[in-house]
């Protein structure tokens, strides 16, 4: 909870046996030393008020207030209780070392005790705890086992131990043959002699703290590191604000907000300091304002005033003048409206940087009714109220709306932010809908909701759902790594940053189930939405770009012919007078010669499909892609004349010529285009039902047939000589 304080002990092992590991392995040392480290960092990022206290037992030397008689030898206290900084990190990082002795762990506990009740005498902490790290892998004496436990119980200390190993691992068994050391964290087995006592005694301690959740407050390194990773978030007292809703004149409620959302920031703390010393004081900063003249003539502050730029000049206003400019009203409020359906308040258009939740006034009987009373009329009739909000004198008043929240622990009203018109942004786009083009087929709508299907972050087990992606529960990996980098630049002067840790790397990526459910999908949408690169057409040059303008021409023809020249080409001359369908665009003059009704019908689409089945000869991506065109302009016309046979025929002809003439490749294109028959539903009178439409793109069962030999490619000779 954000304002209490807490006072905790952190005692770690540094004894010879916490050195050893397997082969291949970090010692149970190095694991521990990680545990603090990051427990320490999450302290100082976190600008929390609570005190650390650092001990160290197995040392070569004694300092403790109880070593006396020659008793809790090798244990040392580090570092009293204070508030965690930058000196402790340093002093972790360079000065905790492994050394060669061993000391009783349960003597070490008792000298954490001593120090918690000797520091905090004078001091107000809601919880006092001791984390001991260690690998139970010494002697340990059990005599006054119960008088520990009942001191624990009386001074309500929270105990949780750090190990290598997990509490279970007495129970798995291995004999001599799985043992693999002393420090071994790995498989939990090969435990010593006085390993398994100590956490036989450990297990004693923390059942008789607590019967039931006693075990769950022992951790092993591995873990522990884990979930200490990221840093700890910076935690905010709420600051109530104390307000007024008011409806009208007559009514008011009194009300106190708190900021359930808002945008988090990290602190400009950035400084200007000597390169040699890191001294702020070292640097002085001089600020001289100057005429802009030769002699660079100094001008007093006082003399100089604030101007605004309005268009290409600046206008002067006087201190007073921007205090009056200033938008006035009476201060902090939160006014209603009116009300209105919640379904006109867009979700688009939430806009601010918070979520403001509205309780009744503290110890506020009457305000608490009126209240309740105002989000339950809202909730039954799905209604929000548009507000008025101040924050005070010196904010700009917004306009919001108040939605009503009822859960089982509380009831409130949610302030969020709604635009005015200039925060507005208004684009127009084409429609998709009426669009053919752009029109998916069934079988493209299917494989997209597949893929939604197998990406959605929730999943029900037993009836429980379960969330795969808790963004409430990930860090801001900018936080992260400003920190990171903070921490290794103030214990490790000079040397390079280091890189991004992979966890962060891999904090806002696809959860690993999510993706290997949707690789399948994706591979289907790659063949149903297949990407083919259109070159660009060259522009047609008029004769007068050819061959050069006339240099005695006027110059305001030549302006004009400038001006248009970027939408001027020989194909825009020709289509007025368009004769027959040619082979540079021939879907084009098909519709020209549909529009100019120069032809019948029916000879325009024998010369169209004349020119399709010149494309398909050449075999090529290109040519297939220019005649899927010119089928999609003789379907769009037989559609809008009403007149579907000649093109339904040629369709089914074509369909039934592919395998013979190796146009499987041209096929697979038409597919992936959904173009098929013209249906009953298009067009009246057609004999073709729309499942028949929807069936005719569906592969039968493929021949194996010799592919032919590619013809030579002889189009662009072709097309030449339609165009001469």
């Amino acid at each position: 909870m954000a304002g209490s304080k807490s006072a905790l002990v952190l005692c770690m092992d540094v004894g010879f046996s916490m050195s050893n590991s397997a082969p291949g392995e970090e010692a149970p040392f190095e694991h521990a030393k990680k545990v603090i480290q990051k427990f320490v960092q999450r302290q100082v990022f976190a600008e929390t008020k609570d005190e650390l206290a650092l001990v160290l037992f197995g040392t070569d030397s004694t300092d403790n207030f109880l070593n006396k008689d020659g008793q809790y030898q090798n244990i040392s206290v580090r570092r009293h209780l204070m508030m965690p900084d930058f000196d402790l990190l340093e002093e972790i990082q360079n000065e905790v070392h492994p050394e060669g002795s061993q000391a009783d762990w349960l003597d070490a506990l008792v000298v954490c005790m001593d120090l918690l009740q000797r520091e905090t005498k004078d001091k107000k902490c809601d919880r006092l705890i001791i984390a001991l790290l260690t690998d139970l892998n010494t002697q340990a004496s059990s005599e006054h086992l119960d008088v520990i436990i009942e001191n624990l119980k009386q001074a309500n200390i929270t105990l949780q131990f750090f190990l290598p190993f997990t509490a279970e691992e007495d129970e798995e068994g291995g004999g001599d043959e799985d043992r693999r050391g002393p420090g071994h964290h790995g498989t939990g087995k090969g435990l010593t002699s006085e390993q398994k006592d100590g956490l036989d005694m450990m297990k004693h301690i923390m059942l008789s703290l607590d019967e039931e959740d006693g075990l769950e407050e022992i951790y092993t390194f591995r873990n522990a590191i884990e979930q200490l990773c990221m840093f700890k978030r910076i935690e905010r007292r709420p600051m109530a604000w104390p307000c007024q809703l008011t409806i009208g004149s007559c009514l008011s409620i009194r009300i106190t907000g708190y900021k359930a959302v808002t945008e988090e920031k990290l602190k400009k703390t950035w400084m200007t300091v000597d390169a040699q010393s890191n001294k702020r004081d070292d640097v002085k900063r001089e600020t001289v304002y100057c005429l802009d003249d030769d002699n660079e003539t100094e001008v007093q502050r006082d003399d100089t005033i604030q101007g605004f730029r309005y268009g290409s000049d600046i206008v002067p206003f006087s201190k007073v003048d921007q205090d009056q400019m200033k938008y006035k009203h009476d201060g902090k409020c939160f006014a209603v409206l009116g009300f209105t359906k919640q379904s006109q308040v867009h979700r688009h258009q939430f806009m601010g940087s918070q979520v403001v939740k509205m309780f009744p006034g503290k110890d506020d009987e009457h305000a608490a009714v009126a209240l309740s009373a105002l989000i339950r009329a809202l909730d039954e009739l799905e209604m929000v109220a548009i507000v008025r909000y101040a924050y005070d004198r010196r904010s700009n008043p917004q306009v919001g709306a108040a939605f009503p929240c009822i859960t089982k622990d509380y009831e409130c009203l949610m302030y969020v932010q709604l635009p005015f018109m200039e925060d507005l942004r208004q684009f127009t786009f084409p429609s998709l809908e009426n669009n053919k083009k752009f029109t998916p087929s069934d079988t493209q709508l299917s494989t997209v909701d597949s893929l939604i299907d197998s990406m959605m972050l929730i999943e029900e087990e037993d009836g429980e759902k379960k969330d795969l992606f808790e963004v409430q529960n990930i860090p801001n990996p900018a936080f992260q790594r400003h920190f990171q980098c903070l921490h290794h630049r103030a214990v490790n002067p000079g040397t390079p940053l280091p890189p991004m840790e992979p966890w962060l790397k891999a904090v806002l990526e696809r959860p690993d189930i999510i993706s290997e459910q949707c690789r399948a999908p994706l591979e289907e949408m790659k063949k149903k939405f297949p990407l083919t690169e259109v070159e660009k057409k060259k522009k047609l040059k008029t004769s007068a770009q050819i061959f050069g303008k006339d240099s005695e021409e006027p110059d305001t023809k030549k302006v004009k012919g400038d001006d248009d020249e970027e939408e001027f080409n020989l194909a825009d001359i020709s289509e007025g007078s368009v004769t027959s369908v040619g082979s540079v665009d021939p879907a084009r003059d098909f519709r020209s010669l549909i529009k100019q009704k120069s032809l019948p019908f029916g000879e325009a689409c024998q010369q169209l499909t004349n020119r399709i089945e010149q494309l398909l000869g050449n075999k090529n991506t290109h040519y297939f892609m220019k005649s899927i065109t010119c089928i999609q302009a003789f379907r769009e016309q037989s559609v809008k004349l009403e007149n579907a046979d000649l093109y339904n025929s040629y369709l089914q002809s074509l369909k039934r010529s592919i395998p013979n003439r190796g146009l499987e490749v041209f096929w697979d294109l038409l597919v992936q285009d959904a173009v098929t028959l013209i249906s009953k539903d298009e067009v009246e009178g057609c004999t073709v039902s729309k499942n028949e439409a929807n069936q005719f793109l569906v592969s039968e069962e493929k021949k194996e047939v010799e592919a032919a030999p590619q013809a030579e490619d002889t189009g662009d000779l072709d097309d030449l000589l339609d165009m001469m």
